[in-house]
């Protein structure tokens, strides 16, 4: 996983966060519910690119 990457999926992950804490304060069912996909999107795209790291690692260790 690139550095750029990391940084985008985390940044997705916070904002996600963040929409959900403004939901909660604004009792804004619609933007907890936004905010939840945010971050739940950006954790399932941390995930791919960690197995996607497991497969190569696993490449170059039988290399």
């Amino acid at each position: 996983m690139s550095f750029s990457d990391k940084v985008k999926n985390k940044a997705d992950e916070l904002t996600g966060k963040a929409k959900q804490g403004i939901g909660d304060l604004r009792d804004d069912e619609q933007m907890i519910a936004d905010g939840q996909r945010q971050e739940a999107a950006a954790r399932t795209r941390q995930a791919g690119e960690h197995i996607k790291d497991a497969g190569h690692n696993v490449k170059d260790a039988l290399s």
